[in-house]
């Protein structure tokens, strides 16, 4: 959960001249941020190869595997 110094603190380090648009999706980019940091803290992580299945599994794609460098 971002709390709302940070959303503050976003705002006011974008131009004067923003639209409502561009501060929302800077806020839900915030808030995604702050949920994988939470994520990680509490380890709800993916090795390489279960999220590589998951993937395969989602996209529904025999022919095609998600491949990871």
């Amino acid at each position: 959960m971002i709390t709302k110094e940070k959303i503050k603190k976003t705002i006011d380090s974008m131009p004067d001249n923003l639209n409502t648009e561009e501060v929302i999706e800077r806020i839900i980019l915030l808030d995604k941020i702050e949920q994988g940091k939470k994520d990680v803290e509490q380890k709800k992580l993916y090795t390489t190869d279960e999220a590589r299945k998951r993937l395969n599994k989602w996209l529904f794609l025999p022919s095609i595997t998600v491949r990871c460098l």
